[in-house]
């Protein structure tokens, strides 16, 4: 761990790892720390090393505390005993005796005699470059200084770290292997399915299938399958758990056969929480000791805000589910992660926030400037002395929105712990500062953020609050995009009157129907849910109540939540504005928002109502929060529950009553808004140490429903061809040990043509499968009815479901339609409008390639790998784009799709492609003639060309390509081991 020095005093730093984190991360013994101590660590050349040693020795302090009742420590012996563990400690053994760096493998002392553990100091490389690197660069530098054994991470690839100003311009490639590997359900199911059909190939190709076994921890949370069925009742969680126990038994089943199948994988039960907030409280170690090696905890996670976790120091970002398999599987034994040496951001904290100013408030001003910036494919550290003013919560909430601002990483340097060791040790408070070099700097007021929400279509379109509505008005008038409907003048006034329950209701244009406190984002944040609970009794005091017909939830993302907000006594005001709990998990941010009242739902379509969604998530693309609303913004809880009360987002709070009283007087936005003391008072009585340790002492002990689940102990699945959950998917038919090589594109045809911001959930939609859709037809083929179709996240275990499920999107907008919005294309060679999965399958069928033609930003969003296991199963070979987001460009790879860029300052449009040709490719016969970033030519049917850019961006990328994808990849090295 490598620590700034720049903060406030070390005991707010104590009060927040108290409140926010588990207590285990910073135990009795670091503040017990005897002065006297502190005489062997005088040889330091840096304050970053001193805090390092302090880190270590209190996690091998706590490691030496392990108890048999502790989950954590039963999985940690349960590991320990793992063989190829084992083995893989024994051959890090025997290369640490030959490590060409073991002299700076330094002892960390107990005061009393002993040592704690080794760790290697990279102060006593005596090279005055690193004391300018950026800390989040020196995590990767501690990585290769300790995996360096000239094969895998040469010493070379520690000097281009070591020079990284001036190294990281020239895009080079360096190796980096994270400690381990973090799942969600949705993107967990088909990495098992994934694990167990690997194993099966390994089987028929006559090798050892234990090899297929994960050789880094590898920790999978259930967090993504309940949807917000039954809401506003007292029961809504045991309801909402039993229905998404029935829908997904198959899968739940599926994963629990896994934890036991698969060795060093902890599967975190359903109704636990959502995966980064569990990260984050739980599952995060700080500092690993492996075998005496003491080093920073890093992860990779297949969930892209996985990022969540770096505002704990500890170094995180998403990749595809392919490359996480890869990096579980075989690439500790076989060849680090490589990764391009990205360039660091420095983004500089100033002052303090207003009054009544959020987290969420912040993270929306933040994002807005980075995507303004350009930050994609880069780090971002945050430093400066406003970092002394943000809680770990806070830090947390703006390094979970890292894929809205496009970086791989938001990253916090540990500087409390820093700050708390020198009080403890009697040093002064007042340490100098290392100048760090960044790549770019940008700098933040925090006294200049104010109010906002974001949306209506994009996290990134940041709207003042006291601008929304006329900024609401501008989008009705404006042509349809992501700032615009394009609501004629004469119909934005247009009331539809309808009967709720047997009682008159009605809605406009903006009117709220979905109001939802949901994600990670916010929910780990005490401040803005103890906040949002402020606004709720304060409204019931004067009077007001949320309409019945707005579809209202909360969803916290740990039980901690619910402790403290029954503690404060805030859970009851929410109850008695429809805002009960109703699950513990991602609802409606990631689309599992569940189906509005008939009612309701009649009176959007028949009368063409643009409807709102107001969700303190990160995610409000098109179609991804429910199909029935059409304008989605972000805001804080809080807020949340101020635009329930409005009941519409057409609103100006400054001057505009929310309300009437129940003395019959207007009701105003400030008069229910808490003060940030009001929220600070409830935060320090509310939030107690006891609610973590307690919540996560349980929460592997999983739930009746979860318990009874009967599982078959082998370690090769059975397939059951019945299931339209979990099917072996065709990745590995026919696979051979010799790799099929280079394959160009020749005579292809474009299967659809995009403009710019084409998402995740356009290619592969994560929420509800819609009734006359292939998928659709599919599951009503094999005897599922309507109301058991689930999502298209649910079934992501079933490549026939999801082949179907890909480009399903309703608000896709395919230039070859003209202009027409749905999941539909042309059939070039006959001109027929088809369902694009139709079309795909017309084209295989004749033995035709095809092709995507896109433009800027492709694939941002959520790192679905389904986004690229979807198109392959199409017959995509290749993409063309103005540019890619970076997880789903290296998914395209892992999938054996090749990525092209057009060249700066064209695109399809430019160079007069209208999608109607047909495309080659030409790329080189040999994969040693392709280099990472050398340029193609693509000629046309009619006689054209143009060159592009091919983004292979590293060799082992290059490597995946030549083998048919990473997997098989991994397959052909494991066997020849």
């Amino acid at each position: 761990m490598y620590i700034s020095t720049s903060s406030s005093a070390a005991s707010s730093f104590l009060r927040a790892a108290s409140s926010y984190t588990r207590t285990r991360f910073f135990p009795s013994s670091l503040r017990n720390l005897n002065p006297a101590s502190s005489s062997a660590l005088n040889n330091q050349r840096s304050t970053a090393s001193v805090v390092v040693r302090s880190f270590h020795s209190s996690a091998s302090r706590w490691c030496h505390r392990l108890d048999w009742r502790s989950p954590l420590s039963l999985r940690a012996q349960i590991r320990a005993f793992n063989p190829v563990i084992e083995r893989f400690q024994k051959q890090f053994a025997t290369m640490a005796a030959e490590h060409p760096f073991k002299e700076v493998l330094t002892s960390l002392p107990k005061p009393g005699g002993g040592e704690f553990g080794k760790f290697y100091s990279l102060p006593a490389l005596n090279d005055p470059r690193i004391d300018k690197l950026p800390y989040s660069i020196r995590i990767l530098l501690e990585s290769a200084v300790r995996n360096c054994d000239n094969f895998q991470v040469k010493k070379e690839d520690v000097e281009k770290i070591i020079d990284w100003e001036n190294t990281s311009p020239k895009q080079v490639e360096i190796p980096f292997k994270p400690a381990r590997v973090l799942l969600q359900d949705f993107t967990g199911v088909p990495a098992v399915v994934d694990l167990a059909c690997m194993r099966d190939a390994m089987n028929k190709l006559g090798s050892d299938t234990s090899k297929i076994n994960p050789l880094v921890p590898v920790d999978l949370v259930i967090d993504h399958s309940v949807q917000v069925d039954v809401t506003r009742s007292e029961n809504a969680v045991q309801e909402n758990m039993e229905l998404e126990f029935r829908r997904n038994k198959e899968r739940f089943s599926f994963l629990k056969w896994g934890s036991s199948a698969f060795h060093n994988m902890l599967v975190v039960p359903p109704g636990s929480g959502i995966v980064h907030q569990v990260n984050l409280e739980y599952l995060g170690r700080v500092v690993f000791n492996t075998n005496g090696t003491l080093y920073p905890d890093s992860v990779v996670g297949t969930d892209s805000h996985t990022t969540m976790i770096d505002g704990l120091g500890v170094a995180g970002w998403g990749v595809g589910g392919i490359e996480a398999e890869a990096a579980m599987l075989g690439q500790v034994s076989i060849l680090p992660m490589s990764m391009v040496l990205p360039g660091v951001v420095g983004f500089k904290l100033s002052g303090k926030l207003r009054n009544g100013v959020t987290a969420t408030d912040l993270v929306l001003t933040v994002t807005q400037m980075l995507r303004k910036h350009g930050v994609v494919g880069k780090f971002v550290e945050f430093y400066g002395d406003g970092m002394g003013e943000l809680s770990l919560a806070d830090r947390a909430t703006i390094a979970n929105m890292s894929p809205e601002y496009g970086a791989t990483m938001g990253f916090f340097p540990v500087d409390h712990v820093t700050l708390q060791y020198l009080k403890l040790t009697g040093r002064s408070d007042e340490t100098p500062q290392q100048e760090r070099v960044y790549s770019s700097y940008l700098e933040l007021n925090l006294a200049e953020v104010e109010p906002c929400v974001s949306g209506p279509k994009r996290p990134h379109d940041r709207v003042p609050l006291k601008e929304m509505k006329a900024d609401w008005n501008s989008s009705l008038n404006n042509k349809v995009g992501f700032k615009g409907f394009a609501v004629p003048k004469e119909a934005q006034e247009k009331v539809a009157k309808f009967s709720f329950h047997g009682k008159p209701a009605e809605l406009k244009h903006g009117s709220v129907v979905i109001s939802a406190i949901t994600s990670c984002t916010n929910t780990s944040n005490p401040s803005v849910m103890l906040g949002a609970g402020l606004v709720a009794k304060k409204a019931c005091e004067l009077g007001l109540q949320v309409k019945p017909w707005i579809k209202t939830s909360l969803a916290p993302g740990s039980g901690v939540v619910t402790k403290y907000l029954l503690q404060s006594g805030l859970q009851e005001y929410l109850n008695k504005q429809g805002f009960h709990i109703v699950g513990y998990g991602c609802t409606t941010c990631i689309g599992n928002s569940g189906e509005l009242d008939e009612s309701v739902a009649c009176a959007i379509s028949e009368n063409d109502i643009i409807a709102a969604a107001v969700l303190s998530g990160n995610r409000n693309f098109e179609g991804r929060v429910h199909a029935l609303t059409r304008a989605n913004y972000l805001a804080s809880p809080p807020l949340v529950v101020a635009y329930a009360l409005a009941g519409t987002v057409d609103i100006d709070f400054d001057k505009e009553p929310i309300g009437t009283g129940k003395d019959g007087k207007s009701i105003f936005f400030k008069d229910i808004w808490p003060s940030t003391e009001e929220v600070a008072e409830a935060v320090q009585s509310s939030v107690l140490p006891d609610m973590f340790r307690s919540t996560y002492q349980a929460i592997t002990k999983g739930n009746p429903m979860w318990n009874q689940l009967q599982v078959p102990s082998s370690t090769l699945y059975t397939w059951d061809p019945n299931s339209t959950y979990i099917h072996e998917p065709p990745y590995f038919k026919n696979m051979t040990m010799e790799p099929p090589g280079v394959h160009g594109v020749k005579d292809a045809y474009c299967l659809l043509n995009f403009g710019d911001s084409i998402t995740t959930d356009h290619i592969s939609p994560a929420g509800s499968i819609h009734k006359d859709s292939p998928a659709a037809k599919f599951l009503l083929d094999r005897g599922v009815e309507r109301k058991d179709f689930n999502s298209y996240g649910s079934r992501r275990g079933n490549d026939e479901v999801m082949a179907r499920g890909t480009f399903a999107n309703i608000r896709l907008v395919n230039k070859l339609l003209n202009g027409e919005v749905g999941p539909k294309t042309i059939h070039v060679p006959t001109g027929e409008k088809l369902y694009v999965f139709d079309a795909a399958m017309r084209y295989k069928d004749a033995g035709h390639d095809t092709i995507v033609l896109a433009g800027a930003e492709y694939g941002s969003g959520s790192s679905r790998d389904w986004a690229a296991k979807g198109p392959m199963l199409l017959g995509v070979k290749a993409v063309i784009a103005k540019s890619f987001e970076r997880i789903h460009r290296s998914n395209l790879v892992g999938m054996g799709i090749i990525p092209l860029c057009f060249k700066s300052g064209e695109d399809a449009d430019t160079l007069g492609l209208t999608g109607h040709e047909r495309y080659t490719i030409d790329l080189p016969n040999k994969i040693s003639d392709i280099r990472p970033g050398q340029d193609v030519t693509v000629t046309i049917d009619n006689g054209k060309s143009f060159t592009c850019t091919v983004r292979f961006d590293t060799e082992v990328e290059l490597a995946y390509f030549n083998n048919g994808g990473i997997l098989p990849y991994v397959i052909r090295n494991l066997i020849k081991q």
